[in-house]
């Protein structure tokens, strides 16, 4: 892999991205709070541009009413089909083959048992070097 200066640490803030072109690829490089992640520039799904997604976080539920938001910023949602990934992990949760118009059971389950989706944005190695925003592509 090729090393490629992103830009000066200064140039992207906290809650920041910049979308870079490095070894033929269109790469995001997000800032969440001093840390810097890396994503291709493209959604697994179909292809769209992650780039031009909104930021969110996480919004938990341990019953009807009551509601618990964390990780602010930290996901991405593509802009064309709305699938969020983590920015740290590139992980999606989501798992189209389970996308029925069908009745199903409904329990209570640990988190421990949930499977996670199929689907992964690809990362891409990213540091600090020297106040410079570098990555390996």
């Amino acid at each position: 892999m090729t090393r490629h200066v992103v830009a000066p640490v200064a140039e992207i803030p906290p809650g920041a991205r910049r979308v870079v072109e490095a070894a033929g690829k269109r790469i995001v490089v997000f800032n969440l709070e001093g840390d810097f992640f890396a994503l291709l520039d493209r959604c697994p799904h179909q292809g769209g541009a992650l780039s031009g997604g909104i930021q969110c976080g996480l919004t938990l539920s341990d019953e009807p009413g009551w509601y618990h938001f964390s990780r602010a910023g930290e996901f991405i949602r593509c802009p064309w089909h709305q699938w969020e990934f983590d920015i740290r992990t590139g992980k999606s949760w989501f798992d189209p083959r389970r996308i029925k118009v069908r009745p199903f059971p409904a329990g209570v389950a640990a988190g421990a048992e949930l499977v996670e989706g199929p689907y992964q944005a690809e990362t891409v190695p990213v540091r600090v070097e020297e106040s410079y925003v570098v990555i390996e592509a």
